[in-house]
């Protein structure tokens, strides 16, 4: 009798703190039990979804056919679990991302002065070599237009190296964490108002090395010469140069171009060589060699010793096609009562499936989806799922769909739909499990964020910042003052391992982590869905001040 006593006040206990944080805010225990019984365990999907995205379908790169294959395969499985109006849903105002791209065949090796197959991959654009080729090896670092006109007449019939050996550090921390209690807390600390960049992440917060660059990133791992390795001026300086540095290989009769990895062990981080425009310059045959392989070439050059390259690149390319984003709904009991959005981006690079970038978060949202219709759970506001393409490129598939449906961030301009957002909700930073939540500078979020975190904290889900996160697409809907969420996850091997490289695949995805994320999603859309008013937002930006937002971790 006692203990029954204890265990009642126990649980009154816990419901008078969770409703102390706002005296609005309401949070159902028993329906946050319910989604965790079917997240975890025997009644999870989110394994099996990932599985048919990455080792069935992948890799994923826009354009190309396996996203669309998996794109409706995605939309096929959501039907099959009760969701309305699943669909591809195109973007860009009838404008195409560009042509498809796909490596049907790569044999790469080093034949004098002694055979060596090399770890390589092929880089997404690159046209193939038109069938097996040997040529001499030479190093060509050219960074500008005088060291053109120095190689000028020297390249016919070469293999370019297009930069001076990458030398290796050894690792001087684990390349496998997850985020200690002090780095939590420090997260949690309110930034310093005057220093450089006062929304920025604390120091040290995620531990380990920094995910490579890219797209989104600026300095393109795995990226060669012709991407403007070392070209002066920003952006459009890089891609100036880049097709003029093209057009020089083509005219010089260059067999092909080789780079470096950036990363040691083997692992190799792989982006574009070109643009998807058909109308840009295409680049010669580009392959992107692991670190060790690429430096053995290196030496041996620089040793005056000769070698022998051969290559056989085989890659297709397809025809301008819509692009588009992935969209199905749970309709709400409320027509009049407005919408909640969740999704990751479900486009990838090409060296591997795509699974921790990701495979993962688009798994999750899915899975989430598939929670909320298992357990029929009454919400007023209609839950809609958008897993986004084109974000390895620029957030494209997210700007255009937020463009269409909310608001041009150029002009401030809102469509019908913007009033009805409650709020959008990220996953895309790997596979680990959720930590907690970034806030993006919108402080009213805090007593809504603690109670619904609480049900979790036994997880350990209860940490949040007011700092912002970008280079993912809740960044699309934050800039036109939509209320729009990236979740905090321990880093895993995201940074040091996996992404964008040759890794990222589901070997390294964490089961129980993906679990747990997939429950406190549903539960955040639930309550979002379920709950009396809308979220509340920040002051709506001005024209054109909501357009960047493209830095950070990606």
């Amino acid at each position: 009798m006692r203990k029954t006593s204890i265990a009642i006040l126990a649980a009154l206990g816990v419901c008078l703190w969770l409703q102390a944080q706002e005296p609005s805010e309401k949070v159902s225990l028993a329906i946050a039990h319910r989604i965790r019984d079917e997240a975890f365990g025997r009644n999870s999907k989110v394994m099996d979804t990932a599985f048919w995205i990455t080792d069935r379908y992948g890799p994923r790169l826009t354009g190309s056919p396996q996203v669309k294959e998996a794109a409706e395969w995605a939309v096929k499985k959501m039907t099959e679990w009760g969701l309305v109006n699943a669909k591809l849903e195109p973007w860009g105002g009838g404008d195409t991302f560009g042509r498809g791209w796909e490596c049907t065949r790569l044999a790469a090796m080093m034949k004098s002065p002694e055979f060596q197959p090399l770890i390589a991959y092929a880089q997404p654009w690159s046209p193939g070599t038109n069938g097996d080729v040997t040529g001499e090896a030479v190093l060509a670092t050219i960074t500008n237009a005088e060291e053109m006109n120095e190689w000028k007449g020297k390249l016919k019939g070469k293999i370019v190296l297009t930069a001076p050996a990458h030398e290796l550090e050894p690792p001087t921390e684990p390349l496998f964490v997850r985020l200690t209690d002090a780095e939590l807390a420090e997260a949690e600390t309110a930034p310093d108002p005057t220093s450089g960049n006062p929304s920025a992440l604390p120091l040290g917060f995620f531990r380990g090395p920094a995910p490579q660059g890219g797209a989104r990133g600026g300095r393109g791992a795995g990226g060669r010469g012709a991407a403007g390795r070392g070209a002066a001026g920003g952006r459009g300086a890089q891609q100036q140069f880049r097709t003029q540095l093209n057009k020089f290989y083509k005219e010089e009769g260059v067999i092909a171009v080789m780079s470096p990895g950036s990363q040691e062990g083997g692992t190799v981080a792989v982006q574009s060589a070109g643009s998807a425009n058909p109308s840009q310059e295409p680049p010669p045959p580009s392959v992107v060699v692991a670190a060790e392989h690429y430096n053995r070439i290196v030496r041996l050059l620089e040793h005056e010793i000769p070698v022998t390259l051969e290559l056989d690149i085989q890659t297709r390319f397809t025809e301008p096609a819509d692009s588009f984003n992935i969209t199905a709904e749970i309709p709400g009991s409320n027509p009049n009562a407005g919408l909640v959005m969740l999704g990751g981006h479900f486009d990838s690079w090409a060296s591997a499936t795509g699974a921790t970038d990701n495979a993962a978060g688009s798994a999750v949202a899915m899975e989430a989806v598939r929670i909320l219709k298992a357990l029929n759970l009454p919400m007023a506001r209609t839950v809609r799922i958008a897993l986004w393409t084109g974000e390895e490129e620029g957030l494209l598939g997210s700007r255009a769909y937020v463009k269409e449906h909310f608001a041009d961030p150029a002009t401030m301009q809102t469509k019908p739909e913007h009033a009805r957002l409650s709020g959008y909700f990220n996953l895309d930073n790997g596979s680990g499990k959720i930590r907690g939540v970034y806030m993006q500078d919108n402080d009213q979020m805090r007593p809504i964020f603690q109670a619904w975190l609480a049900p979790f904290k036994d997880l350990g889900a209860d940490t949040l910042t007011i700092r912002n996160t970008g280079s993912t697409d809740h960044v699309s809907f934050d800039a036109v003052g939509l209320p729009a969420f990236q979740f905090i996850q321990d880093p895993l091997d995201y940074g040091s391992r996996t992404h964008h490289t040759n890794m990222d695949v589901y070997d390294e995805l964490r089961p129980n982590d993906l679990e747990q994320a997939s429950a406190i999603m549903a539960w955040f859309v639930y309550n979002t869905a379920s709950r009396g008013e809308m979220l509340p937002r920040k002051p709506m930006p001005k024209p054109g001040a909501g357009r960047g937002g493209r830095g950070g971790r990606g």
